[in-house]
């Protein structure tokens, strides 16, 4: 062994042996879980990232409760810039949330030259240029395993395990909270203002759900998994957001009868004009396997040329779930703590210089199928000038129910499924529909996606 080799392999051996120290903005339900699988998992941690990762130091407002969190031995600070500050700490874990202070910090620790762990999907879906491009600057990682559907591993598994397939579409169910809900309006036939304040009793739901039932979460994931499926910027911005608080339990049950199951999808798809990004309620068919996650789980469906399709389930939040994922990063950065730069694998996957201007498709040139329920007067007619307007754009009807409205009277409800169409077709199809004498009600428009 050279003189040269000898010294490199002793530097390496004395980096291997101390371990690397990590800093914890945020000890909350996240952070708390990160604390507490660390620690409970160090040895077996250790032997995998071939050293130690400790966190040695932590900031929350209330000390008080962060110091019994962590006891003795690790160090607790009200100011998180204490812990970007000091020299020791070589990886920051943000797990604040939120794009306010928490993007200064990020930008503060990278300017630090610290690698930063994450789990702030509205951070990166917003911000995530910005932040990636300093980290590169910077020569430090940002890695984010548990922004997107919590402990399962869909971020690796997009960036490196199907790194040899040409991506067609992605399709998830990555918002617990929604999922539930429509779990239980399905099963029990319940109004969403009923089985929403049941999940908020059961702690599925937050105070102030919004961000999951208008379909926002979901939208800020689904950015994430579209950059790296396609190779594009992250652009939230452009996403199409539709929550379920217009959903309502008839057409649960309508959809049940055509075969179908009602999910809020998160959907990005490669077509030959652009790139779909867009989150909304979804017919599915019952006999898909994504149709059958019930309850608070996530999965994400993925097609690709060379796999097929392939789908990831699991626990999309929670305290030990989401930190199984925080600490996977731990352990990637530790692994390639001294690597350099230019051999890690890219942030959104593809190499920076190498990423796409490909178009966010607007809603209205996306090709989907349709659900649509009108209530209509109940005379002869009606259906046939129904169908008319839908056939003069070359509007094709997949399967047609006529049920008597629950509301009693001279009226119908008439539900249609359509073959795909190009969205602004549709759009033009129901306003001719919506202005009948006969339709006496706003029509329901609901998208179907086959995923075969």
């Amino acid at each position: 062994m050279t003189t040269r080799s000898a010294l490199a392999q002793a530097q390496r051996s004395d980096v291997e042996a101390k371990p690397i120290q990590a800093g914890l903005l945020g000890a909350g339900t996240v952070g708390s879980g990160t604390f507490k699988v660390l620690r409970r998992n160090q040895e077996e941690i250790r032997r995998r990232a071939g050293r130690g990762i400790e966190i040695t130091m932590v900031s929350r407002r209330n000390v008080v409760a962060a110091r019994a969190l962590v006891g003795d031995g690790v160090r607790v600070v009200a100011d998180a810039r204490e812990v970007i500050a000091n020299p020791e700490i070589d990886i920051v874990i943000e797990l604040i949330g939120g794009t306010g202070i928490a993007r200064t910090l990020v930008m503060e620790a990278i300017a630090a030259g610290k690698h930063v762990v994450t789990a702030n999907k509205a951070l990166l879906a917003v911000h995530g240029t910005e932040i990636f491009a300093a980290a590169r600057d910077k020569g430090v990682m940002v890695a984010f395993e548990g922004a997107v559907a919590g402990g399962i591993p869909i971020i690796k598994a997009l960036r490196e395990g199907l790194t040899a397939n040409r991506i067609e579409w992605i399709a998830g169910i990555v918002n617990g909270t929604t999922n539930f809900i429509l779990s239980e309006m399905r099963a029990k036939g319940l109004a969403f203002d009923v089985v929403l304040k049941q999940a908020q009793r059961l702690g599925y739901a937050e105070a102030d759900p919004t961000f999951d039932i208008e379909g926002v979460d979901a939208a800020h994931k689904t950015t994430l998994m579209s950059a790296i499926a396609f190779g594009i910027p992250v652009q939230f911005n452009r996403a199409h957001v539709e929550g379920i608080t217009e959903l309502q339990a008839a057409d649960i049950t309508y959809a049940e009868q055509l075969g179908y199951r009602i999910k809020l999808l998160g959907i990005t798809k490669r077509t030959a004009q652009g790139i779909e990004l867009r989150v909304h309620p979804t017919l599915v068919p019952a006999t898909r396997l994504i149709a059958n996650v019930e309850g608070a789980m996530n999965a994400v469906l993925v097609q690709a040329d060379a796999v097929g399709t392939t789908m990831y389930y699991g626990k999309g939040a929670g305290a030990e779930p989401t930190a199984s994922a925080v600490v996977a990063d731990l352990v990637d950065i530790t692994r390639l703590h001294t690597a350099d730069p230019e051999q890690r694998v890219p942030h959104l996957a593809f190499q920076p210089d190498a990423l796409a201007a490909t178009p966010i498709l607007p809603m209205s040139q996306v090709v989907t199928a349709f659900y649509l329920r009108l209530q209509v007067a109940d005379q002869a007619g009606v259906l046939a000038r129904i169908t008319g307007i839908l056939a003069e754009p070359g509007i094709s009807i997949d399967a047609l129910l006529q049920r008597p409205n629950s509301g009693g009277g001279a009226k119908t409800d008439v539900i249609i499924l359509t073959h795909d169409t190009v969205e602004g077709r549709m759009d033009e199809a129901i306003a001719q529909m919506q202005a009948l004498p006969t339709v006496l009600a706003p029509i329901v428009r609901i998208r179907k996606e086959e995923l075969s």
